[in-house]
């Protein structure tokens, strides 16, 4: 080659690289082999990562959320449950009369003198005359085996009156059954011992509560009290009290033992044995 041929090889050199220089930023990756040739103002690195791996620049970070102090809606506190009613007192008991009367006993034996007092005031029967009665005959039913209205936990029913006992007369049914449940012979009922047909006769509503029940206290008080009075008796001479009082229960062994609770219910002391002759 001549040597215009050099000097022409020699400026395509320099104005490829000049060209190059003007394309490529110093230091920029292209290739894969390190060139030191002073010919060239840059340096080719070898085995450099390629552009894609460039790490992005770094981002400012987002900023916190602010907390923004929200008021909390208006809630209506919660009712608290209304109390409970308190349960009602439980009724006072009735007060006992002497010598151990139940007090519902009690009240009616003194119902009854009242309602005397009222319709029969020539009487002068006394509830302790009536409490006799209904010890006798019942141990005042049981022992105050009743409610507060009178009305008797189980009825108080007596034998039947078939002539079984000594002195015991006949009687026959006369009820169909209806006060002492038997349909061959009448029985007494109640605390105080009405046989049917008399009760027909005497029954009393002895608490008002329209109704006139053997197997209630104060029914049965009364009629005792209307039974003892009838005939103009006048009970407070013991003659005519006797005569009443035998008319209950034909047995002067009755009379005396009627007689004895009466004064005991009257003075508080308990009658002696020998005033309580056995009843047959």
């Amino acid at each position: 080659m001549g040597r215009h041929s050099k000097k022409k090889d020699s400026n395509l050199r320099r104005n490829s690289v000049v060209a190059l220089a003007g394309l490529v930023p110093a230091g920029l990756v292209v290739g894969t082999t390190a060139s030191a040739s002073p010919s060239l103002p840059f340096t080719v690195a070898a085995d450099s990562a390629p552009i894609d791996d460039v790490p992005a620049a770094p981002q400012e970070p987002e900023a916190a959320p602010v907390a923004v102090d929200t008021p909390a809606p208006d809630v209506a506190p919660a009712l608290a449950p209304a109390p409970e009613p308190a349960p009602a007192p439980a009724p006072a008991p009735l007060p006992e009369g002497p010598l151990g009367i139940p007090g519902v006993n009690f009240a009616a034996y003194q119902a009854a003198e009242k309602l005397l007092a009222k319709d029969l005031p020539g009487c002068g029967i006394t509830w302790m005359q009536i409490a006799g009665i209904g010890m006798v005959e019942s141990h005042h039913a049981n022992g105050g085996q009743a409610h507060d209205n009178g009305d008797v936990f189980e009825p108080v029913i007596g034998l039947p009156l078939n002539g079984s006992l000594p002195g015991q007369a006949v009687i026959m049914d006369t009820d169909g059954g209806a006060l002492d449940g038997d349909t061959v012979y009448d029985r007494a009922v109640g605390p105080t011992q009405f046989i049917p047909t008399t009760w027909a006769q005497f029954g009393a509503d002895g608490n008002g509560d329209g109704k006139i029940d053997p197997q209630n206290l104060f029914d049965s008080a009364a009629a005792t009290a209307k039974y003892l009075c009838d005939r103009g008796t006048n009970m407070r001479d013991i003659g005519s009290a006797t005569m009443a009082i035998h008319r209950y229960n034909n047995s002067m062994a009755y009379v005396a033992n009627v007689t004895a609770w009466a004064l005991a219910y009257s003075t508080g002391i308990t009658p002696t044995a020998d005033a309580l002759p056995r009843i047959h």
